[in-house]
């Protein structure tokens, strides 16, 4: 784990069509209700049949009143780096912080240049991502007008918004881009909802931690936070992961005691729960936030 001593625990709701609005909604109020910390949305602005990440954050944040949100991850070639910032600092502003910039340089880019945005090969992406996060903290915190000439984003005599800096998040995969999360980011969400026993979660932090040491900064200071895929069963299972190792769910009990070594042996900072096995999702929803998440909080302040 990082600083912090207890991980993040979120949600993200697996229907983000535009015909399921108000559900997705009433899965927000009900996470923020029942406490947990964190709710993301995919983003996918190439998708007419998708709800817009962004302005979807926006609607959840007015109805909610504690829990943070983020886009996991903010499809950036599609989002000009100096806009986003206004997006993250005005998010930020009318919530009173409740919002972390998850960022990444671009996945799909067969979708992404169907949107009129030039493709990127892998190393320019990854360099047009680390300008993106130096400049959007730039134009946040106050201060004079900025002024910036990259390769990627180039603004003038740019006056910063007078709202902290977001937490930046990635969803960084590659080394290049692992290297940038090392040396710039807050915070680290695991490709290809990779969990913590995972060999590519192993090899991927090595890289992020050997680039924040080099860059003079605590490696403990960069969260890891899991997309966590699984059914939460009434009885146990007799195995908990699949075949090829990943992590298939279980019982209470055996969420409580997997994701309490998570934490405390593996660093995990937070889990935000995605259920696998088609279960209604005011129900799953409940039984994460209702019966796992109280169970692991009190397993690790035990600990």
């Amino acid at each position: 784990m990082t600083s912090q001593e207890q991980p993040l625990f979120g949600f993200s709701p697996w229907r983000h069509g535009v015909g399921e609005a108000r559900e997705l909604l009433r899965c927000a109020v009900q996470a923020d209700r029942d406490g947990l910390d964190l709710i993301t949305v995919a983003d996918h602005p190439h998708a007419g049949d998708r709800l817009d990440a962004y302005a979807t954050l926006g609607v959840v944040l007015g109805a909610t009143s504690r829990v943070t949100v983020a886009a996991s991850v903010t499809n950036l070639p599609s989002r000009p780096a100096p806009v986003l910032a206004r997006t993250i600092s005005s998010l930020s502003a009318l919530s009173g912080g409740r919002v972390v910039l998850g960022l990444g340089a671009g996945g799909s880019w067969d979708d992404i240049v169907r949107m009129g945005v030039p493709r990127l090969g892998p190393a320019a992406a990854v360099r047009a991502l680390e300008e993106a996060i130096v400049l959007v903290r730039a134009l946040s915190g106050g201060g004079g007008p900025v002024t910036f000439d990259g390769e990627f984003h180039q603004v003038r005599a740019v006056a910063p918004a007078p709202v902290a800096a977001a937490p930046v998040w990635t969803g960084s995969v590659g080394p290049k881009s692992l290297a940038v999360t090392g040396r710039l980011a807050d915070g680290w969400i695991p490709g290809h909802a990779s969990d913590w026993r995972s060999s590519l979660y192993r090899t991927s932090r090595v890289l992020v931690d050997e680039a924040a040491a080099a860059a003079s900064r605590d490696p403990a200071e960069i969260a890891t936070v899991f997309n966590v895929l699984g059914r939460i069963t009434r009885d146990p299972l007799p195995a908990t992961r699949t075949g090829d190792g990943r992590w298939d769910g279980g019982s209470v009990e055996q969420w409580v005691e997997e994701l309490t070594g998570a934490a405390l042996e593996h660093g995990a900072s937070g889990f935000v729960f995605h259920s696998s096995d088609g279960t209604p999702t005011d129900l799953a929803l409940g039984r994460w936030a209702r019966e796992v998440v109280p169970a692991v909080r009190e397993s690790i302040a035990a600990a």
